[in-house]
């Protein structure tokens, strides 16, 4: 099957030049050829050469010119070089062996046909030749090709030996199907049911990685429902499992959380491809378990779980190995406030609620109307059209009211130095009464948020409280 088509770019005739100099065999193969056939685009290429992969990329590099640098990894018998945008590794083509305590197989070198058995899946186990007696030929021993048409994750070998030798296998096989909307097929999928447990051999880091690529694929509810279906979910990710499952008392039932947050998730993803917001997504309603009550008189509640869930996001974060930085900050922020649109849009907006909500989310307040639009999940059509409708008044509000007040980023037009040179203060209860005093002040409209006004109300609050102004210091 001749693919000479397919290989258009200048570097694989470069490498095809140098590997027959070397007298060496070489292939591209994995998930380059596999998106070739798939028609994505792919800025990864993974070079297969029957000898040392470190050999051909410096040969490859001196033939290319003195300005191609090549990254060179002893330790793993690679080598990595850029040409224009592409990145290219080598490695020689070997066979491995594993223990059952790890991951990190043991390797040997091998030939083509070891090289393609070692592979994850059979969809990543095909190779195009670069040899000039066969230039452009696809290697496709397991129906790589077939899988592609059909749309199926499968492995190469039998799947309960793939997954144990590696479990990460296991998070790989859910986010390819989650990325190509492919479905992995049912001996694999009882697989890693059968193995789930061995994922604790695999450091969170790369469970992550994996998991946030499943987060950011088109439809990530895909990938969730095969973690939780497989019990995987349950082992990394044991907060979000517990969301699954409907009580019902005294004939009233609450819906299912677990699926409920896959809805915002999906939905969230049509609107951005934000990591840390489809995260905002995934934890919004992550405490309700925990806050879950049942009142005989209103049915299930789940009272302050906006503010227990956005407590638990460090939690969470530092299980999974997610940065503990601005963006954990950034989800608990959005967590914690994810309820406040939707009561405004339920009520009569005031200028005081508005303000109130700008002050606290700040930059963020876009993205924290994206994820409340996201959360509306009723199959009841007239009740989302209203919520919608509501909304769109909400946001009108909110840049009616902006562009007025400059809410947004707050940051007090009075400060505690300037209160205690006024009335000759040292620091104390005194100044945080008075600032307060002047915030509730801006929030409510009775001053506007500038420093003139707000400076003849903190005289005015100074005084009521039974402070004197020090005059040598207005």
């Amino acid at each position: 099957m001749k693919k000479k088509d397919n290989l258009s770019n200048s570097i694989f005739d470069i490498i095809s030049n140098v590997a027959d100099k070397m007298d060496a065999e070489a292939y591209v193969i994995g998930g380059y050829v596999r998106d070739l056939m798939l028609q994505r685009p792919s800025k990864d290429i993974d070079i297969v050469v029957l000898g040392s992969g470190i050999d051909l990329a410096k040969n490859v590099a001196k033939s290319i010119g003195d300005h191609v640098h090549v990254n060179v990894f002893k330790n793993f018998g690679t080598a990595m070089m850029k040409f224009d945008d592409l990145e290219i590794e080598f490695v020689g083509a070997r066979k491995e062996s594993y223990r059952s305590d790890s991951r990190k197989p043991i390797v040997e070198n091998g030939t083509i046909e070891d090289d393609q058995k070692r592979r994850d899946f059979t969809i990543n186990a095909m190779a195009i030749s670069l040899n000039k007696k066969n230039y452009g030929e696809l290697i496709d021993p397991f129906d790589g090709m077939k899988d592609l048409e059909r749309k199926i994750i499968r492995t190469p070998l039998e799947p309960g030996i793939t997954y144990s030798d590696d479990p990460l296998r296991m998070m790989r096989a859910i986010r390819f199907a989650t990325q190509l909307d492919f479905v992995i097929e049912e001996k694999s999928l009882e697989a890693i049911l059968q193995n789930k447990e061995r994922i604790s051999i695999v450091s969170m880091e790369r469970i992550s990685e994996e998991l946030n690529k499943i987060i950011l694929a088109p439809l990530p509810s895909i990938g969730f429902k095969y973690l939780f279906d497989t019990g995987l979910l349950k082992l990394i990710f044991p907060e979000m499992a517990a969301l699954q499952g409907i009580d019902i008392r005294n004939g009233m039932a609450h819906k299912d959380n677990f699926y409920h947050t896959l809805q915002v998730l999906d939905n969230i993803s049509d609107m951005t491809n934000d990591l840390w917001l489809r995260w905002a997504a995934i934890l919004h309603d992550i405490a309700k378990p925990a806050t879950k009550r049942f009142d005989p008189e209103v049915g299930w509640t789940f009272h302050g779980h906006e503010d227990r869930g956005s407590r638990m996001v460090k939690k969470i974060f530092t299980n999974l190995k997610l940065p503990l930085n601005e963006k954990m900050k950034y989800v608990e922020k959005l967590v914690l406030l994810h309820l406040r649109p939707i009561v405004l849009a339920q009520s009569i907006v005031t200028d005081s609620a508005v303000r109130r909500l700008l002050m606290e989310a700040g930059d963020d307040i876009d993205d924290l109307m994206t994820l409340c639009h996201a959360d509306i999940t009723s199959k009841n059509q007239l009740k989302v059209r209203k919520y919608i409708a509501n909304f769109e008044l909400v946001r009108e509000k909110l840049k009616e009211v902006e562009e007025k007040d400059q809410l947004r980023n707050w940051q007090p037009p009075i400060t505690g130095e300037d209160i205690m040179k006024a009335f000759d203060l040292k620091p104390g209860r005194e100044i945080g009464i008075i600032k307060n005093a002047i915030r509730e002040a801006i929030l409510e409209g009775e001053i506007k948020n500038d420093y003139t006004e707000a400076y003849t109300f903190m005289i005015k609050e100074g005084e009521r409280i039974g402070l004197k102004v020090v005059e040598d210091n207005l």
